[in-house]
């Protein structure tokens, strides 16, 4: 099921294109080709847009034969397949947030990361499943119902940014854009072994603006190499997006093999687990051999109890205000197209009294204080991305229920939500496979803005422990399933 190039990163795919070896125009429609091989089992794509994407690949080749290497000048992407989750705007492609509310709304403006990529040669290929406006850390919807995880097509990918996880892990692209209020890009980068890069909060503008605070935009890939890029391009200020001001741009991509080779001695906090549910002995003891390549490295693990107190009754206090808000004191006006368990969370919001919405903004300002106290002593956290494996694909959580709050909808994931309250950059990469074969996620955590850090130590560890072959097992399976 792979390309007949393999699953290169984007720098190996823009040396074949400045070579001769491969032209945009075919890559392009090898990708669209894997697509449809692929999508009958996994439900990767709420929307593709063939034609538009083999047309821009096709001035893609016309730009490089006439210009040759300065076709790359201010174009680092140029001819590279991406997708784009639903919930991102994209002008003329459909953006249905994953609701029959918008199952025909068609933006006429990028969002700003959007239009990046496609200023730095990105051609999107397609939209990318969700659960409704992401909020389940599930990728099922009314429109089309749930994707699956490509190792194994009875179970979820994750979620919310479901179809990005799994069409990256099946070689759909070279990236997919993903959207993080919970856990939605570290959440189903894990269960589909793949990296997701969740940026320090406003690095990467949020248009519309997320009101909730806890919303950050970022990469899926296969490579650490191609988030760091993907970021970079994304990232810089928007006045739409208020938190986007300040925040230190840098240059997440630059030299980033020079960056992993210099990075000094780092001292690492390792947290077994963040809070109920607690992840199984033997997934923790994978994990913590996977942070062992750090150590090799020259760097510092400690293992440190859990930190903080699990926040999560602030979380969901938080989120669920702000779904009550966006759909005012009347859901009942459009209940029959949304969610039932959507629907819920909203009803739950509407009772919620403006006293108890400022002590969760109180408490989660009390988490950042100590999350900022905390990486005085630790240059990075280590930690299980997420403590569940793989639930079934038509449910929106574990059968087994986690009471923590009201609803206690994404309870099982405090490894996830804590860094949406605090901001800080996380990113997930392979640790290892399960018992039952499976993908398992591992997770970095840095200090506000300094997403290269991050990035770098994430760097070091594919060096030292590369799961690369693993696509290569994945597109093996996909090839029996269709022989048989």
């Amino acid at each position: 099921m792979e390309h007949e190039t393999g699953p290169e990163s984007i720098d190996g795919i823009r040396s074949r294109y400045r070579d001769g070896g491969l032209l945009p125009s075919r890559y392009v429609a090898d990708t669209l080709d894997l697509l449809d091989r692929w999508e009958p089992r996994i439900g990767a794509f709420l929307t593709v847009a063939r034609d538009r994407a083999l047309a821009e690949a096709a001035s893609a080749d016309r730009l490089i034969e006439t210009r040759g290497h300065e076709a790359w000048r201010e174009r680092p992407l140029l001819g590279m397949p991406v997708s784009v989750k639903d919930l991102t705007a994209t002008e003329g492609i459909r953006t249905t947030r994953g609701s029959l509310l918008h199952r025909a709304t068609v933006p006429d403006k990028d969002a700003p990361a959007v239009a990046r990529l496609r200023a730095a040669g990105a051609i999107v290929i397609g939209k990318t499943n969700t659960s409704e406006g992401g909020w389940s850390a599930a990728g099922n919807n009314r429109l089309q119902g749930p994707t699956r995880n490509p190792w194994n097509p009875s179970l979820t990918s994750g979620g919310s940014s479901a179809g990005a996880a799994a069409s990256i892990a099946a070689g759909i692209g070279v990236a997919a854009t993903g959207t993080d209020g919970a856990g939605s890009i570290r959440i189903p980068a894990a269960f589909c072994g793949v990296v997701g890069f969740k940026p320090t909060r406003g690095r990467v503008p949020y248009v519309p603006h997320s009101p909730d605070g806890l919303s950050h935009l970022g990469p899926l890939t296969r490579t650490v190499a191609d988030a760091a890029l993907l970021t970079e391009v994304m990232s810089g200020y928007d006045p739409r997006d208020p938190q986007s001001f300040g925040v230190p741009a840098g240059s997440p991509a630059r030299d980033l093999d020079a960056c992993a080779d210099r990075l000094p001695p780092l001292r690492i906090g390792w947290i077994a687990s963040l809070g109920e549910p607690a992840p199984a002995p033997e997934l923790v003891r994978r994990v913590r051999r996977a942070v062992a390549a750090l150590e090799a490295r020259g760097h510092v693990v400690e293992e440190i109890a859990p930190p903080f107190e699990d926040p999560y009754s602030c979380l969901e206090t938080i989120l669920a205000a702000a779904e009550a808000a966006a759909h005012g004191p009347d859901p009942d006006r459009v209940a029959p197209l949304l969610d039932p368990g959507r629907l819920r969370v909203i009803e739950y919001g509407l009772g919620l009294g403006a006293a108890e919405l400022a002590r969760a903004y109180e408490r989660r300002g009390v988490l950042r204080g100590q999350a900022l106290t905390l990486m005085e002593h630790y240059d990075l956290l280590a930690m299980p991305t997420v403590a569940v494996p793989p639930f079934a694909a038509e449910l929106h959580e574990p059968p087994v229920r986690v009471d923590k709050g009201g609803l206690s909808w994404l309870g099982w994931v405090p490894e996830a939500y804590v860094f949406n309250l605090t901001g800080q950059p996380a990113v997930t990469v392979p640790a290892g496979l399960s018992d039952t074969g499976l993908p398992l996620g591992l997770q970095l955590v840095g200090g506000l803005g300094e997403d290269r850090r991050v990035l770098a130590a994430a760097h070091q560890l594919e060096q030292t422990n590369p799961w690369h072959h693993w696509y290569a097992e994945l597109a093996k399976r996909c090839q029996e399933e269709e022989t048989r």
